[in-house]
């Protein structure tokens, strides 16, 4: 069985969260790691953007800092994260590596695999959805809204019909990025304090869609669940959802210097964080 690597990092500042990401994308890009699987915490817990979003007016930055969270912009898309009481997970591998459709939508679903079956290694009834049509698509998004739970992906990740997983993808030098956040449990009122809306009437409302369409792990457990049973089931569940042997490592000198030096020059500067 193909043997990938295994990294679980000790909680990290959102610019050496993002780096060390985009560190293992340029390096396993010239060959110099094999394809990884990394899960990662935040110190402090933080908001992340996707990279499209404007940050100045979508976010309430004034909030975010009165509340001490980080703040960091993706090298991914989608929307808005809060890093808190939740699990990220990476996924670094070739656009070329055999088990990687080239269809973007393709893709997501073979590693969102690992997710469905680390979900159902903690005891939940998840499934993956296609959301194809646009009815389906209607089920689980919100319109309007800044929060990543409610943008829907091609595939969704749900239990009880509520989504439990966010996810996101970006392709750079031949070399597949998907991260995401597996939640635990969620401040759904901090979050949505983080974002602005055009009146506090429609931030109720959206939040209250919110709540109705996504969903926590230890909402829907029948016992606590906490983070080290959350990376046991995950790990187990990239290997059987991958069909690969998840090697225990940590990251390389060249690695760790890189993540350094792009934390320091892309990920920490108001430039990249406040780019549109």
């Amino acid at each position: 069985m193909e043997k990938w690597r295994f990294i679980v990092t000790e909680p990290m500042s959102p610019a050496m969260n993002m780096a060390v990401d985009e560190a293992i994308l340029q390096l396993h890009g010239e060959g110099k790691v094999p394809p990884t699987v990394r899960f990662y915490t935040w110190d402090p817990a933080t908001l992340s953007i996707g990279y499209f979003q404007k940050a100045v007016k979508e976010i309430n930055l004034e909030e975010v800092h009165r509340q001490g969270l980080g703040f960091v912009r993706r090298p991914t898309g989608g929307r808005a994260v809060l890093h808190d009481k939740e699990l990220t997970y990476s996924v670094i591998v070739s656009e070329e590596h055999p088990k990687m459709p080239s269809s973007v939508t393709e893709a997501y679903k073979i590693i969102s695999m690992g997710l469905l079956h680390g979900f159902q290694n903690l005891g939940l009834s998840a499934e993956m959805v296609s959301l194809a049509s646009e009815e389906e698509k209607e089920k689980y998004t919100s319109p309007g809204s800044s929060a990543c739970f409610d943008s829907p992906s091609w595939y969704e990740l749900v239990v009880e019909g509520k989504k439990v997983a966010g996810s996101a993808q970006t392709r750079q030098k031949g070399v597949i990025l998907q991260h995401g956040s597996i939640l635990l449990d969620m401040d759904v009122e901090l979050l949505f304090s983080l974002l602005n809306f055009p009146s506090e009437r429609v931030k109720q409302r959206m939040m209250e869609s919110f709540r109705q369409k996504a969903v926590t792990i230890n909402e829907v457990s029948t016992r606590p669940i906490g983070l080290q049973e959350s990376i046991e089931a995950f790990g187990r569940g990239f290997a059987s959802g991958l069909d690969v042997e998840l090697v225990a490592s940590d990251l390389t000198a060249e690695e760790q210097e890189l993540a350094h030096e792009l934390a320091q020059t892309r990920y920490g500067t108001e430039e990249w964080n406040m780019r549109r």
